[in-house]
């Protein structure tokens, strides 16, 4: 084991496998001028989803930074929130999406810069007092707003069709040039981008749309505005036409399924009917990545589902009774469709009934940030939105303050990043990287983590450059297994810690699988964990790591855990008839949330209630085996 830890941590070192910020850059050539090596060897993070002030309900909420400010933040540079207080990322970003929605882009600013003379609707010159009247007032009218919006109840005026039409030309336009000047491939990646922000009554089904492209392509066309659609093919529609008019290429990526009372990964069509080859076939190549953890919940596994599984549950309080916007309550037997590891399963399903898998998807982490600014530290988080920033009183305020929105701020999470292990630090390379879902998401620290599957994997790989030996004899995350392997699939596993953050407890590889029968399962491994001599497991479960965190001072101490694990893991029940899947989660060591983090720093007292430590994670893209 210390062989295979020292041999990760040398990796680390000689192939620049830590954020791509601080990693050597390749030399120029090459589409976008940087030349690409010749398979992965950086991880890049990044969030694909992050709100302006262009957004409605964000500008609604206070927040008053610009793309600009939102780019030069990820590029590490200081700015002023919204509030006034200073913001600076400890390591900056690799790559940024700013995904503004698409819907009223700009119209809430509008609103609020109309002379009041000239506002004739009732209910618009009410939202327009309200927001003069200042942050209380506009959280109220911006809470409303989008109450109406998720019920079908905006005044036309909020959205009239010229205006509005001329306005998201503008603003599009706009974002494109600024989006332009800070792209520099090689050093920071900005890509062009909105949200697609399709709602049934409050049921979460949205989108992030990224282009590979640039000014030149994606000029020509503006963010689809979702208001009339009911299901994603509108999207889809969108998507191939942009493609086939242009040569560019474009992709969507589902957010906070958890929300969506189970609408996100149906077993059926729009129409009610069973899913068909064609339909799968569709959402698989438009959607090959999923967002499975940000700041409105963690939508990887539910203990309704996983309940053997003892850390499914992770950032659900709160997210996991009712829809987005609290007007329609969870059913139990909605929970399935709303979480990523059971889409996983229902891909299968679907897959062994029709011979395509709708739900093939990759993962992401990114934060959905509102307030301009991409930071999910848990020492520097800055909320969800303006009205909560850092502050004394966030913790116990509404999630929205000023808004019944049924849930507290002290559930959301600081949370989360995206990986991707790309071959330059350029538009095609993480593009291209996120279509073949060689990407993990992470609850925020940056800890590296690689998996390979293959056939003939043995421990000894792990004493040579198992990384090029990963890519010639096997597949990464987001692969397919090919059948006809003798034996059981074997596959390398590696995780290292965030070089400034918390040591790991585990590698766990969870399985899903459907038997014979066409009934779904799943099983969650513990494969490698530090101090293995002396936590021995114990009717299948590995003990705890321990805690060191000292929630008076809101910290932790690396005195256990691991910097580093590795191991080469076999499947002990494969059956080579069988169609399954496996993806990695890694868990660091207890560490104080920020909550603890507002709690000391303000001098406040909380109720047992509110969570003071976690063990964030991350999760990787699976790695798929499909029988002949």
């Amino acid at each position: 084991m210390r062989k295979a830890m020292l041999t990760a941590a040398l990796l680390m070192t000689t192939t620049a496998l830590v954020s791509g910020c601080d990693g050597p850059r390749g030399g120029f050539g090459g589409k976008s001028g940087v030349k690409d090596t010749a398979y992965p060897e950086q991880v890049f993070w990044g969030d694909t989803h992050l709100h302006t002030g262009n957004s409605v309900d964000a500008f609604g909420f206070g927040a008053r930074l610009t793309p600009e400010d939102a780019l030069r933040f990820a590029r590490g540079e200081e700015v002023k929130s919204s509030t006034g207080l200073a913001a600076k990322l400890e390591r900056p970003l690799d790559f940024l999406v700013i995904a503004d929605h698409a819907e009223g882009i700009g119209a809430t600013k509008a609103l609020y810069d109309a002379p009041r003379m000239l506002i004739s609707d009732p209910t618009l010159l009410r939202w327009h007092d309200l927001m003069h009247e200042g942050p209380a007032g506009s959280l109220k009218a911006t809470g409303e707003i989008l109450q109406a919006r998720g019920q079908n109840k905006l005044p036309p005026g909020l959205n009239d069709p010229v205006k509005g039409a001329e306005r998201t030309r503008k603003i599009w336009d706009e974002n494109i040039d600024t989006v332009e000047r800070y792209n520099e491939p090689g050093k920071f990646t900005a890509f062009i981008g909105f949200e697609y922000t399709l709602m049934q009554g409050g049921n979460n089904l949205h989108r992030n749309v990224i282009f590979r492209d640039g000014k030149d392509k994606a000029s020509k066309v503006v963010p689809l505005d979702p208001s009339s659609a009911a299901w994603p093919e509108h999207l889809w529609d969108y998507m191939e036409a942009y493609e086939k008019s242009t040569g560019g290429k474009v992709l969507a990526i589902p957010h906070n399924s958890n929300v969506s009372n189970g609408l996100m990964f149906m077993l059926t069509e729009p129409n009610g009917g069973p899913i068909s080859a064609a339909y799968a076939r569709r959402r698989a190549a438009r959607e090959p990545v999923v967002e499975i953890t940000q700041i409105k919940g963690d939508s990887e596994a539910h203990p309704f589902m996983s309940p053997n599984d003892e850390f499914a549950g992770y950032g659900t309080v709160g997210w996991d009774t009712n829809n987005l916007i609290f007007n329609q309550p969870t059913k139990q037997s909605e929970l399935p469709g709303s979480y990523v590891r059971e889409a996983l399963k229902r891909g299968l399903l679907i897959e062994q009934r029709t011979g395509v898998n709708p739900y093939k998807v990759g993962v992401i982490g990114s934060s959905d940030s509102h307030t301009g600014l991409a930071t999910v530290d848990e020492n520097n988080f800055f909320g969800k939105h303006s009205g909560v920033e850092p502050s004394p009183q966030r913790a116990t305020a509404g999630f929205v303050p000023g808004m019944n929105s049924g849930r507290m701020n002290w559930q959301a999470l600081a949370s989360g990043y995206a990986a991707v292990w790309a071959t330059s630090n350029s538009r095609e390379a993480i593009f291209d990287a996120m279509m073949r879902r060689e990407v993990y998401a992470t609850t925020g620290p940056r800890m590296t983590v690689r998996v390979f599957g293959g056939w003939d994997f043995k421990a000894d790989d792990l004493k040579g450059d198992w990384v090029k030996a990963g890519y010639a004899r096997g597949v990464p995350m987001g692969g397919s297994l090919k059948p006809g392997g003798a034996g059981a699939p074997s596959f390398i596993l590696s995780a290292l810690k965030d070089p400034v953050g918390a040591n790991l407890d585990r590698v766990q590889v969870v399985k899903g699988w459907v038997d014979k029968a066409g009934v779904s399962h799943e099983q969650v491994f513990d494969v490698v964990w530090s101090d293995m001599d002396k936590r021995k497991a114990a009717g299948g479960k590995v003990p705890s790591v321990g805690d060191t965190v000292d929630t008076t001072r809101a910290t932790y101490e690396n005195s256990i855990g691991a910097p580093s694990l590795a191991t080469v893991w076999t499947d002990p029940a494969f059956d080579p008839k069988v169609r399954a899947f496996y993806y990695v989660r890694v868990l660091e060591i207890p560490t104080p949330t920020w909550l603890n983090y507002d709690m000391v720093k303000y001098k406040l007292k909380f109720g047992p209630e509110i969570p003071l430590k976690q063990q964030e994670r991350a999760y990787t893209s699976a790695i798929w085996y499909t029988p002949t």
